[in-house]
């Protein structure tokens, strides 16, 4: 009876190459290639384009991105940070027109939490990608021309006043 031999590995080494800066930016390239032009939206049943779920700001032609300090100064203030936490950071920002609050999170999961936890108070609250601002309903449409997003009103619980 014969046994069979396993295959034998050679040690040797192949010299190791280093890649090019020039094939690493391309590499780098082609994996964000496909991320960006996947962002283009959906399509809705009649072959046009859907809706989006978040608006774009008019004046800006962007939606403002989850940063405190970056949605502040698009609203021409200077937040006061309250809360730098791991699921969200909070700042205050305090203009003659109002006060309010600019809410952002790391991940869109601790947004639709905090949404669905401030449910229980109601009213109005701007809304975009991983942000939220809390401002009186007077100014949410003079806010959403300058950040994007759209206005969310959520139900509190409770008889509502004058009931």
């Amino acid at each position: 009876m014969s046994q069979q031999q396993p295959p034998v590995r050679s040690t040797r080494r192949s010299p190791s190459r280093v890649p090019r800066p020039g094939a690493l930016a391309a590499a780098g390239a082609m994996v964000v290639l496909p991320l960006v032009t996947a962002c283009g939206g959906e399509k809705d049943a009649g072959g046009g384009k859907a809706a989006p779920s978040v608006t774009a700001a008019p004046a800006a032609g962007v939606v403002a991105p989850a940063k405190v300090e970056v949605i502040a100064g698009l609203t021409g203030c200077k937040a006061k940070i309250r809360i730098d936490a791991d699921e969200l950071r909070q700042g205050l920002c305090r203009t003659k027109k109002a006060d309010y609050l600019i809410t952002t999170f790391p991940e869109e999961k601790f947004k639709e939490t905090w949404l669905e936890e401030a449910r229980v108070y109601g009213g109005k609250y701007l809304v975009g990608p991983r942000w939220v601002v809390s401002v009186k309903p007077a100014l949410l449409e003079s806010f959403r021309a300058k950040l994007g997003g759209t206005v969310r009103e959520l139900r509190g619980i409770g008889p509502k006043p004058g009931e």
